[in-house]
Formats: C-alpha cells, sequence, structure tokens
C-alpha cells in the first residue's frame, strides 16, 4: 500500500513538472522594447521641434514710448534664449493692439487695464460692438502714470486751465486718447472745450516745442523720454489730477489708482498728484498651452533681461506683480506656471 502511494506521488510530481514546463517553455524571453527616455527629455525635444511652427509677434506701440523697447525685450528673450521666431512691432498702442490680438495679426500684446476693460465689457471705446471675451492675459507688466504735461509760458497749471487751448490728446482711440476722454469727463467737460490734436505724444510734444500745442496727454512710464526732451528746452510742468475731478474718475473707473510722480522724475518743485493704469500682457488664446506655459516660464528665468529694458518702469514687472491690474482670466498656460509657483487667482 505505502508503495502505490509512493509511486502515486511519484507520478504526480512528474505530471506537475511537466504543466509547469509546458507553460513556461524553454522559449526565450519575448525581446523588451527599447527603454523610454525620460518624460523631461521627451517633452524638451517635443518643445524644441514645436518652437520652430511658431512666430511670436509682439505689439508694443509707438517707437516714442515705453511699449516698444519693453516689447523688444520680450522678443528678445523669446528668440535668442527660448528658441522661438519672434519680433516687436510698432503700433498704435493699447485699442490697436487689442485688433491685432483679435484678429490673431499677433501673439503678445502690450495694453492698459483701461482698454482692457472696455473691450472685455463692450463701453467706452468699444461702445456697442461685442464684448470682447476671449482676451486672455499672460500677466500684468507695470503701472503707466497719466502725465498732462504743459509748460511754463502757457499759464495752464489746473485742468479746467485747458478750456480754449490746443491739447494732443493722442492717437484716436490709443490708451493715451481713451485717458484724456474718460479725464474731460470727470472734470465736467468734453473735448469741445478745447482744441484737440489726435497727436500721439511724441508728435504732440514736437508740436508743443513749435508752439503749437499748448498740453499734452502722457500716459507712459516715469520718466518718459520724451517728456524728459522737452525739459531741455522749456520749463515743464504736470498739471495735477487731484480734487473733485480725481474722486469722479476713481468712482466711475476703479481701474484708475491715486498715485504721485515724484518730484526727481522731472525736476519738478514738488510731488504732483495724478493717477496711474496698469499695463497687462494679452497672449492670443489660440496659442496651446504649452507653449504659452513655455513663454511664461521663459520671461521669468530671464526676467533680468526684461528689467534692463527700461530702468525705471520696467523694474515693476516681476512674479510678485504679475497678477496686478489684471482683471481678465488668464491663458491656462500661464495658469499652470503661476499654480507651480504657487500663485492663484
Amino acid at each position: 500500500m505505502i508503495k502505490k502511494k509512493i509511486a502515486l506521488l511519484l507520478s504526480l510530481t512528474v505530471l506537475a513538472a511537466s504543466v509547469l514546463t509546458a507553460c513556461g517553455g524553454n522559449d526565450a524571453a519575448p525581446e523588451q522594447p527599447a527603454a523610454e527616455k525620460p518624460a523631461t527629455e521627451q517633452q524638451d525635444q517635443q518643445a524644441e521641434i514645436n518652437k520652430s511652427d511658431y512666430f511670436i509677434t509682439v505689439a508694443t506701440g509707438p517707437t516714442s514710448g515705453l511699449y516698444y523697447p519693453i516689447g523688444g525685450a520680450f522678443s528678445s528673450v523669446f528668440q535668442n534664449k527660448l528658441g522661438y521666431k519672434s519680433s516687436a512691432q510698432s503700433t498704435g498702442a493699447s485699442v490697436e493692439n487689442i485688433g491685432l490680438i483679435s484678429n490673431k495679426d499677433a501673439e503678445l500684446a502690450i495694453v492698459m487695464s483701461d482698454a482692457v476693460a472696455q473691450a472685455y465689457d463692450a463701453f467706452g471705446a468699444f461702445e456697442g460692438k461685442e464684448p470682447a471675451t476671449d482676451l486672455r492675459a499672460i500677466m500684468g507688466l507695470y503701472p503707466n502714470y497719466v502725465q498732462l504735461v504743459t509748460t511754463k509760458e502757457t499759464g495752464i497749471t489746473k485742468f479746467e486751465d485747458l478750456k480754449g487751448k490746443r491739447v494732443g490728446i493722442g492717437a484716436p482711440n490709443s490708451g493715451v486718447e481713451l485717458n484724456a476722454r474718460m479725464m474731460y469727463e470727470a472734470h465736467g467737460m468734453t473735448y469741445e472745450d478745447s482744441k484737440v490734436d489726435y497727436l500721439n505724444y511724441g508728435e504732440a510734444i514736437d508740436q508743443m516745442k513749435n508752439g503749437l500745442v499748448d498740453a499734452v496727454f502722457v500716459t507712459s512710464g516715469i520718466p518718459n523720454a520724451t517728456v524728459m526732451e522737452l525739459g531741455t528746452t522749456a520749463d515743464i510742468v504736470l498739471v495735477p489730477i487731484e480734487g473733485d475731478g480725481l474722486n469722479n474718475l476713481t468712482e466711475k473707473y476703479p481701474f484708475f489708482v491715486p498715485d504721485v510722480i515724484p518730484a526727481d522724475a522731472y525736476g519738478t518743485d514738488g510731488d504732483i498728484n495724478t493717477v496711474t493704469v496698469r499695463n497687462i500682457m494679452l497672449v492670443s488664446k489660440d496659442l496651446p498651452d504649452e507653449v504659452v506655459y513655455d513663454l511664461t516660464k521663459g520671461i521669468f528665468e530671464n526676467i533680468e533681461d526684461i528689467k534692463a529694458s527700461h530702468a525705471t518702469a520696467a523694474k515693476h514687472i516681476s512674479l510678485e506683480n504679475s497678477h496686478l491690474g489684471v482683471d481678465i482670466p488668464f491663458h491656462p498656460g500661464a495658469v499652470k506656471y503661476y499654480e507651480e509657483q504657487g500663485i492663484t487667482k
């Protein structure tokens, strides 16, 4: 009986071994696929391939203003540091730039937040148009100071003195001109109270040198090179924005923020009360998320190159200030970068 049990166990052992051999087989192990490259390396290669497919046009402003050199610095970073093809385009500034973004004629554009607010909600200069709710931001930039510039010989010392005077109000529908329009409104005046010229401020200040213009609206960072140049041939006077006019302005248009132009900006007798409007950088909503992420990351990794474009205005451009004055949605690609930096809106 014991012998039978032993024989049975031996038979079962042989059978099990046969089954295992049949399942495992003696064939060589299947050839393994080549090891994939790390995800980050794949992404870098993919980004490098994609970059040649994009030309990044940065819409700026007149060559006499700050938008142009600052926008040029962004374009230089995109081309020389990130590997995209890029150029800075001189334009009529904010309103034109919004049109360029909306019409897919530019990938990025510098604009003033007041113009963006009007376009997004279709009021003011954009009254009667479709709300531009497709506008997207990549970052906030720096404050623009509203500077109402004249000279001592005109006798203009307060806003109401513009009545009957020849005033350069900016190119039609430019950010400067939109500011001028709202300033007149806040002071209970209209363009009909003055002899207005729709000139960009570089042209208007040239006319002032020739005695053809009495006052000029300049909305830009400080100090503005064109205004400084005027100071080499005339005694500059900056007309303050204050009192009831200031209160009316900020109550109706809260994107205006009270501020001062320090005396040392232009060598005036004292600080001048005024308002600022934040500049922001728009980005085309049609750019892929990964491209906008790459641009955003590249901007802040090369932020010193951007700041070098203007010693005073561009110093405000930073990760910490990236959301100031931005009241429209950010592009998802930019949101991804900011979230990685712990910044949420």
